[in-house]
């Protein structure tokens, strides 16, 4: 589904690398990041133009900062009705623990073969960092599949605490968390 209204865009910086925000008149629409293997044409994110993104530049400078652990400015995300059961999943995921694409699937009452479909929504969330995707890993703990790149999965997993700096498998445990 397409965006409906007038939309514009900022950049952001953050420590892994430039963020592009867009926006409508009432709520944020996409986070892209710099190389995002699912971005959308450009051209659909309306002029370029700074009001309006003051809450989420704080917000994200706090999660940043390690001061913040959920984002609660508004977002608008367009997408399939499976997209949405996904993406509302994936809002579920505490800060600080990750679960994997077959417990979202259970969660769903999805057959066990259908991992790979909630993968592929997951990587279609249009708000990445503000709907956790980067919380979602592997069967056996294997960081797989962000459209931002493993290595910002990574980083992020390693500013929650889920990983030591360099690790890329998350540990059994209490980081694995059971929707």
């Amino acid at each position: 589904m397409a965006p409906s209204g007038t939309t514009w865009h900022r950049e952001l910086d953050s420590p892994v690398g430039p963020l592009t925000v867009v926006r409508d008149e009432e709520a944020i629409t996409g986070l892209y990041l710099e190389g995002h293997s699912r971005r959308p044409d450009p051209t659909r994110w309306g002029d370029r133009r700074d009001e309006g993104f003051d809450d989420l530049a704080t917000q994200l400078a706090d999660y940043f900062a390690g001061d913040r652990a959920t984002f609660t400015v508004p977002l608008r995300l367009h997408g399939t009705p499976f997209q949405q059961q996904v993406w509302a999943l994936l809002q579920g995921i505490p800060y600080g623990e990750t679960t994997t694409y077959g417990e979202l699937s259970v969660r769903l009452a999805l057959r066990a073969a259908h991992p790979r479909a909630v993968g592929h929504a997951v990587g279609q969330n249009p708000v990445s960092l503000l709907v956790p995707c980067h919380r979602v890993v592997g069967a056996s703990g294997r960081l797989t599949g962000y459209a931002g790149g493993l290595t910002r999965k990574q980083h992020l997993l390693a500013l929650e605490g889920v990983l030591a700096a360099g690790e890329s498998v998350v540990p059994r445990g209490p980081t694995l968390f059971a929707l």
